[in-house]
């Protein structure tokens, strides 16, 4: 059964509504220059939230060892997701601020860009797998942008993985039957504005990653 990530929440309403929906892991980031990105106060009153129902994933990119160490204590997150340029000692290093270990994000667009996850199997805990940002820039995340999901069918790796980018509650069925995804990550595809989490919309997707593994 596919499991889900919500991520790059923002408020208690959107929280509540993933975990009461069964959301496993819960994603709240720290990347001034995302419209999700939050405060630390905020952040940890929304971990508080989530404690014990759902694993908590602090998003970064790039982020030196001062803001991680600010997260660890305010926020005690399970997972440090890396989703910058974060090379696998960098990723080796950042395991000591979570409880868990890290979720390293890789840019995919073709199928050659598979093979930098080989690098990452053994410092991180979990992969992800996300579309590439656009030309020219772009947020390292978060852009609904979807890449072919049909590169992961059949592929192993020796850590679990996660499949983002563009998903929503109208694809994600097609999107786990494609890729064979276990895990699946969303964030603009469930929000009426950037930033802004849609409570129903949150709903239909879990809803949707149900529905996709009961049949």
């Amino acid at each position: 059964m596919a499991q889900t990530k919500i991520c790059g929440i923002t408020d208690a309403a959107a929280m509540d509504t993933a975990l009461s929906g069964g959301a496993r892991f819960v994603g709240l980031v720290f990347f001034a220059k995302s419209p999700r990105h939050l405060s630390m106060e905020a952040a940890a009153a929304l971990a508080d939230r989530a404690r014990g129902r759902a694993e908590i994933v602090a998003v970064t990119v790039d982020a030196d060892d001062a803001l991680l160490e600010q997260i660890a204590q305010a926020v005690r997150p399970d997972w440090v997701q890396a989703h910058g340029l974060e090379g696998p000692h960098r990723v080796s290093a950042l395991a000591r601020f979570a409880a868990k270990g890290v979720i390293k994000a890789l840019g995919i667009a073709r199928p050659g860009d598979l093979k930098r996850a080989a690098d990452f199997e053994a410092p991180a805990g979990m992969l992800l797998f996300d579309a590439k940002p656009p030309p020219g820039g772009g947020l390292p995340g978060g852009n609904a942008l979807a890449f072919d999901w049909n590169l992961l069918a059949g592929r192993r790796f020796s850590r679990p993985w996660l499949l983002s980018g563009g998903l929503t509650p109208e694809n994600v069925g097609e999107a786990i039957t494609a890729s064979g995804a276990a895990l699946v990550d969303v964030s603009s595809g469930v929000e009426s504005a950037p930033g802004l989490k849609d409570p129903a919309k949150i709903a239909a997707f879990l809803a949707a990653v149900r529905s996709a593994a009961s049949s």
